[in-house]
């Protein structure tokens, strides 16, 4: 059930073949249409659209953007204060674990 279905080909040819051999479609007549030599001219009833739109803040809208913007900078500070802290406290663990290591050695060196 979970093995992969590779077909097999005793003489290879270069041509895929696919794992689902699909039905043969019967072949439908399509009709050529001539192409338009002229464009259709514009109608004059026709509104003109302008090349960008723009985007209008509501004062709601802009509170709402401006409230998400300072969330998104509160998570980003705590999760880089939380990785500064981190580095902060393995190297004093670092620091700490030297010093006892050099005064084990200190007191070795007496006895």
């Amino acid at each position: 059930m979970l093995q992969p279905r590779i077909p097999v080909n005793p003489l290879p040819t270069g041509k895929p073949i696919p794992l689902n051999h699909p039905a043969p479609t019967p072949a439908a007549s399509v009709e050529r249409t001539a192409p338009a030599s002229t464009p259709a001219p514009a109608s004059a009833s026709m509104p003109v659209v302008p090349a960008r739109t723009t985007v209008q803040l509501t004062p709601g809208s802009a509170l709402a953007l401006a409230a998400g913007g300072g969330a998104v900078v509160l998570v980003v500070g705590a999760v880089l204060v939380s990785m500064l802290l981190a580095v902060a406290i393995t190297s004093v663990s670092v620091a700490v674990c030297a010093v006892v290591l050099k005064s084990l050695i200190n007191q070795e060196r007496k006895h």
